[in-house]
Formats: C-alpha cells, sequence, structure tokens
C-alpha cells in the first residue's frame, strides 16, 4: 500500500493557512490605516440654549435669551492630501434670534473662522497648512481612537489654551452609551479691548483700553469610545469685561450656564458614532477572530488528511519460471 495525497485536503491546508495569516494582519496592520481622520469631512453641529449677551443695538445687556450655536466643518482635501495631514476648516457664529437665518455670517453675534490640522491617525495637532490658530492638546472636534478612562487636554478657544477633562463614567445619548468627560474653567483674563469709557463704569473717560475676563460654567463631552467622535457637548461659556486693574466685572458680553447640542444634532453625531465604530469594529474584531477561527479549522482538518492520506493498492507485475525437462 503506498499514500497519496488528495487535492481538497491541499486545498484546505492552503486556505487555512492564509486565513491564519491574514487574521494578525487585519488586526494589526489594516485596522491602524483604517483608523484615521476624514479628509472628506463636511458635518454642521447646532448647541442651543438661553443667556445674556450684550446687545449692541440696545447699548446693554440682555437676558434670558435664546442663544444658537453653529460649528461647521469641511476637509480641505486638497491640502489634506498634499500635507498627508487632516485638514479642516471651521467656522463657529453665535447667533440670537435677531441674526437667524443670516445670509452672511459675520451678522451674527459672533464669528470665529478656524483651521484644524492634525495626524490622522494621532490626532495630535500639526502645525503646518495655514493652522489658526495655533491649537495644542488631545481634543477639539474629537477626540483621539480608543479613548480611555483618563484625563484628556482639551482645546478651549474662547480660553486660547486647554483645559482638563477629566473621564466621569459613561453615558447614553439618544440611546448610544459613550464615555463622559467634564471639566470647568476658572475666570481668566484672555484679551485687551478698546470701549467707551461708560461701557465699564467709567462715563469720564471716552475710551478705556478694558479688559476681557472669559470662564465656563461647565464642559461636559460624550464621546464614542471606539472613535473619539463627540456625540454629545455642553458648554457654559461666561465672558465679560472689567475696567483696567478692577476686581469685578463691568458687563456681561455673553453668559450661558447651559449651551447644549439639540435633538437633531445627537442623532446625527450617534449615527456616524454607530457606523464608523462598525467598520472599525469589523476590522479590528470581527473579521480577525473570523479568519483566525476559520483558518485553524480548515488547517486543522487539512492536515490530518495529508497526514492520512488515501491509501491505494500497490499494483505490481509477476514473473515465473517454466521447468522443462
Amino acid at each position: 500500500m503506498r499514500r497519496t495525497t488528495s487535492p481538497l485536503s491541499l486545498i484546505l491546508l492552503g486556505l487555512g493557512t492564509f486565513l491564519l495569516v491574514l487574521a494578525p494582519l487585519l488586526a494589526w496592520y489594516v485596522t491602524p490605516r483604517a483608523a484615521v481622520n476624514p479628509i472628506d469631512i463636511d458635518t454642521t453641529a447646532v448647541y442651543s440654549g438661553t443667556g445674556s449677551y450684550f446687545d449692541t443695538a440696545e447699548i446693554e445687556t440682555v437676558h434670558d435669551r435664546r442663544i444658537t450655536v453653529t460649528q461647521q466643518v469641511r476637509g480641505d482635501v486638497e491640502d489634506s492630501e498634499r500635507s498627508g495631514r487632516a485638514v479642516w476648516d471651521v467656522t463657529t457664529t453665535v447667533d440670537t434670534d435677531d441674526s437667524l437665518p443670516a445670509a452672511d455670517p459675520h451678522d451674527a453675534l459672533e464669528f470665529f473662522p478656524n483651521r484644524w490640522v492634525t495626524d490622522r491617525r494621532t490626532n495630535e495637532p500639526v502645525h503646518c497648512c495655514r493652522e489658526n490658530p495655533y491649537f495644542e492638546g488631545d481634543a477639539y472636534l474629537k477626540f483621539p481612537f480608543d479613548v480611555r478612562k483618563r484625563s484628556y487636554q482639551w482645546w478651549d478657544n474662547s480660553l486660547g489654551s486647554t483645559v482638563t477633562l477629566r473621564y466621569a463614567g459613561t453615558r447614553k445619548v439618544q440611546g448610544y452609551s459613550g464615555y463622559r468627560f467634564t471639566g470647568t474653567v476658572a475666570p481668566t483674563r484672555i484679551d485687551t479691548r478698546l470701549v467707551p469709557g461708560s461701557i465699564v463704569k467709567q462715563p469720564n473717560r471716552p475710551q478705556v483700553l478694558a479688559e476681557e475676563w472669559y470662564s465656563n460654567h461647565g464642559i461636559e463631552l460624550v464621546v464614542d469610545q471606539r472613535t473619539g467622535r463627540v456625540v454629545y457637548a455642553q458648554v457654559g461659556p461666561r465672558r465679560t469685561l472689567r475696567a483696567p486693574g478692577a476686581k469685578k466685572d463691568a458687563v456681561v458680553l455673553l453668559d450661558s450656564r447651559k449651551l447644549a447640542f439639540t435633538e437633531d444634532t445627537q442623532k446625527d453625531q450617534v449615527e456616524l458614532a454607530k457606523d464608523e465604530s462598525g467598520q472599525l469594529r469589523m476590522v479590528s474584531e470581527t473579521l480577525p477572530i473570523g479568519a483566525a477561527v476559520t483558518g485553524f479549522v480548515l488547517a486543522t482538518v487539512g492536515g490530518v488528511l495529508v497526514v492520512r492520506g488515501r491509501r491505494r493498492p500497490e499494483t505490481s507485475g509477476t514473473s515465473g519460471t517454466t521447468l522443462t525437462m
């Protein structure tokens, strides 16, 4: 008897070996290249709440008014491809009911055009490509991929610096669970502004170089753990003016204890987080595990068949001798 190897056993062994090699490639090679900040992003987030603001028409601070913040993020694909970074143009407007809808964002109560440039894999700021302003920290428009239960340095554009946001458990947003991070900003002088003296309670001076102060009653962000996408955001900005060297605020420019994602924005962000997280889960977990298990089974079966082989009877010629007398 002799052993022969069937084509099926070789196919099973080869396919199993291929899947076993593919599994770690998906987890360690493909996944890091899939978890990157997009360059063709085009999203809009809307915050809404009530508060106080300085009405330039009435020349006084008005209270209990609706305030809407709109943040639009658009990727500069050409600059992103050229630099290898994620280059995003960010336009933030702060509106009252009087300025909504606005044909020109410059008509808003406040208008901030920025350019945010990050390393696509780490989400760290990259200082190139006409970045504006100079950013630092771990997070701003989003958190890094694979968010941990630790503190992060979040960039506060109004402060012009980073704020420590501490992990504060989990929270469900529109039925979707994310990591919750919170923080506050103590009153901080951020700038100076030339204003009529009467605005800062110095009527005898025609103009005063007033101090602009900023604080934040509370920052709360809920973040998708896998992608770092912010599915809920709430801030409580307060900006005031003080007379030079004064210890107390003279006038409130903007003050709200709660400006938060609208329900529509929450739903949009949750849907995007589900889609992106699902894609990363498939590449990093589902496909590698499936490939490893299937590959092991096929390789084992194929190997057993190769070792055992298929026995066939050997054929051989017969010879005899004739005795003659």
